[in-house]
């Protein structure tokens, strides 16, 4: 059985998922882009019997998104956690990017990407660094 760990941003939030993570999609929506400041929000789908906050669980806060559908965020860093929607209450959707753990599973699409952002290109064939670009 796979376990990750992750932490936000300071680190003041700490938590544990036992189990795969299933569905993983890049979401070019426009509510992911805003909540993740970047052009796109990586997220898949944990069972929330294996989701548990090891550290820092006074510190989370939550904003209701749509009726039904809230998004947890680290209250002292920002750093966006997980989401829920109360028509699913056995799953959470977690934000890949706070874990620290390596993971097995991959991405299987890019959604929404008819709401992309205007600068976004999938398929630019850019420049990649180890660390920052030369003259940085």
């Amino acid at each position: 059985m796979s376990r990750y760990l992750g932490t936000c941003l300071c680190g003041a939030v700490a938590l544990e998922v036992e189990g795969g993570i299933t569905s993983i999609i890049h979401c070019h929506c426009s509510k992911c882009r805003k909540a993740s400041g970047t052009a796109y929000a990586t997220n898949g789908f944990i069972q929330r019997s294996g989701f548990r906050i090891t550290r820092g669980e006074e510190l989370i806060q939550r904003f209701e998104s749509t009726p039904g559908r809230y998004r947890y965020f680290c209250g002292q860093c920002g750093s966006p956690l997980y989401s829920e929607n109360s028509a699913d209450p056995s799953r959470l959707r977690l934000r890949l990017g706070i874990l620290d753990s390596e993971i097995t599973e991959r991405p299987m699409s890019h959604n929404f990407v008819t709401s992309k952002a205007c600068w976004e290109d999938l398929d630019a064939q850019l420049p990649r660094y180890e660390a920052y670009e030369p003259g940085r």
